[in-house]
């Protein structure tokens, strides 16, 4: 009887062992440099906007080519980025990556890309002429 339960003590801290050993799930985001790019950035008081697009736009990239999905909110800091560096251009496209990717953000970044418009000096969201002036159905 003590063999018994020996055995069977043996065999389930064996099948424990085996369960804890098995790879944990997939991320659904790849964070890398992401997370400590927002912490320079706030520690810094956003000092040097470009290194941080360098790195976040390698991140990317990385993501890109591996197949991972970069983390809400990427895009949106790289727009902040992009506009605190003068690039308009690159800042709308990012906020508009943004919410093609995470489509409950849309309300936020419409509403950034509409304030955008009425910053004396600023392009940002303009419509081409041509598609300006075309009704629309």
């Amino acid at each position: 009887m003590i063999a018994v339960m020996q055995r069977t003590l043996a065999l389930g801290a064996a099948m424990a062992l085996v369960g804890c050993a098995q790879p944990g799930p997939k991320p659904l985001y790849q964070w890398a440099g992401y997370q400590s790019s927002v912490y320079q950035y706030l520690k810094t008081n956003g000092a040097e906007p470009g290194a941080q697009i360098a790195s976040l736009e390698a991140q990317l990239e990385k993501n890109r080519v591996a197949g991972q999905a970069s983390p809400p909110g990427m895009r949106a800091h790289l727009a902040l980025l992009y506009a605190k560096t003068g690039d308009d251009v690159a800042a709308q496209r990012h906020l508009e990556a943004e919410r093609a990717q995470f489509p409950e953000s849309s309300t936020y970044v419409d509403f950034l890309l509409k304030n955008a418009k009425k910053v004396p000096g600023k392009t940002v969201a303009s419509p081409p002429a041509e598609a300006a002036s075309q009704p629309k159905i």
